[in-house]
């Protein structure tokens, strides 16, 4: 499973606060905000539901007819309206990000509002808000009615001491009644017993009371997030279509710096070794010598353009990769930086050559970025399996500062690393050192 290393370090950077969270919970923002969303549900739900009920039964009971169709369409349109409304608020006030669910679109292209309306009725999206809209008034009604009734008991006997003396200057009675006076089970609070015993009863509820609302927003989330977002397999289409859309764009980026790397290296230096030698060839009856040191530094010229083209092909897939494996090939990148790197790999077997080719272009980009901007004295690549995922991590003592943001090289290999559900985590404070911890699904 994927780790979430940033918020994990987040969560240890945190410092403890001084009052304890049982007595900041009542007066924290978002106690209220939770409070201000189960006394908003009861009359959005009220409303929800007697206009999905409606509209269904009167669609239902018109099928026989042709109206009967577009009842029940409008119907549908209208709950996905208030699901527009139900996720907003969500937003708002329970802090919940919810993507918006897929719209509705006709099969084949087709156009038209009959193709239109025939979708809407085929939707598993319109059909999950018109069950929200049934299922949430009777927990809305709990939810109001708990929220309601927990914090007003709880102010009112907590504040007694505060207003009792309106019981008898008032109301002629000496406190406040519990049970019936007029047969003797009932009492009035009026001593400072019962009173500091009344207000540490509405002590207790007014504690409890925003873990009990936390704990019922928690069935508020479930509901919006199961029935007015998108499916599962709808998050997991568009997740697939960004991701090709980054694999297209990286494989095109790629082809560009392969097709300027041939232009301006080894197709340059094969052109001018076609001209020396042209003139060599011509030379070579009237000054023999002089064609002989033109067909010797054609030969260098060779050489150079063989080696570029070694390195381009090392670029595109080094063969040491492919023959030996990411081990030897890490020890290898590692031996080519300009910073002394350790490399250590601990892999029980060979992943799939796809995401073995990923893992060393991700570490030969990190290094890169070792040599170009940490200003490190040493680094170290550590490569190792746990469970059903690669990990890499590359660590350097460099001046850090390093960061995903701003459309960094950072963030370019972590959408690379995300179109094959990978993740990049960067750890890198000003002054360092600097970690960058990769996960790559194994796939072996």
């Amino acid at each position: 499973m994927a780790m979430d290393y940033g918020r994990a370090a987040h969560h240890d950077a945190r410092r403890p606060h001084r009052v304890p969270a049982v007595l900041r919970a009542p007066l924290e923002g978002r106690t209220w905000r939770e409070t201000l969303y189960h006394l908003l549900s009861l009359p959005i739900a009220v409303a929800a539901f007697s206009f999905a009920v409606t509209m269904t039964a009167s669609g239902i009971g018109l099928a026989i007819t042709f109206v009967g169709v577009p009842v029940l369409a409008v119907g549908l349109l209208g709950v996905r309206a208030l699901g527009a409304v139900e996720r907003a608020r969500a937003r708002g006030l329970l802090g919940l990000e919810i993507s918006e669910p897929e719209p509705v679109r006709a099969r084949n292209g087709k156009r038209g509002v009959m193709a239109w309306t025939g979708a809407l009725l085929k939707s598993g999206v319109s059909w999950r808000h018109m069950l929200y809209a049934v299922l949430h008034l009777p927990w809305a009604v709990t939810a109001f009615t708990v929220s309601l009734v927990m914090w007003s008991v709880g102010w009112l006997l907590f504040l007694y001491p505060a207003y009792q003396w309106m019981y008898p200057e008032w109301w002629g009675q000496p406190g406040m009644q519990l049970g019936d006076t007029a047969n003797g089970t009932g009492i009035y609070v009026d001593n400072p017993f019962e009173m500091a015993l009344t207000c540490a009863v509405g002590l207790l509820v007014v504690l409890a009371a925003p873990w009990v609302i936390r704990g019922m927003s928690y069935v508020d989330r479930l509901l919006v997030t199961g029935l007015l977002g998108p499916s599962r397999l709808a998050e997991r289409v568009w997740e697939l279509e960004e991701d090709r859309g980054v694999v297209v764009d990286t494989a095109a980026a790629d082809l560009r710096r392969i097709e300027r790397d041939l232009h301006d290296g080894a197709q340059a230096r094969l052109v001018a070794l076609a001209m020396d030698l042209g003139l060599a060839k011509e030379k070579l009856e009237e000054d023999p010598e002089a064609a002989a040191r033109m067909v010797d530094e054609a030969h260098g010229e060779v050489k150079l353009a063989l080696q570029e083209l070694r390195d381009l092909a090392r670029g595109i897939h080094p063969a040491i990769l492919t023959d030996r494996g990411l081990g030897p090939a890490l020890s290898a990148l590692a031996a080519r930086c300009t910073v002394p790197v350790r490399a250590e790999v601990d892999l029980p077997s060979r992943p799939a050559p796809a995401i073995e080719g990923i893992a060393y272009f991700t570490v030969s980009e990190l290094l890169q970025n070792v040599s170009k901007h940490s200003e490190a004295r040493e680094a170290r690549v550590d490569v190792w399996r746990s469970a059903d995922r690669l990990m890499l991590q590359v660590w350097d003592d460099g001046k850090g500062g390093a960061s995903t943001a701003g459309g960094s090289g950072l963030a370019g290999l972590a959408e690379r690393l995300g179109s094959v559900d990978g993740l990049l985590v960067v750890r890198s404070p000003e002054g360092g050192p600097t970690t960058v911890t990769a996960e790559l699904p194994w796939r072996g």
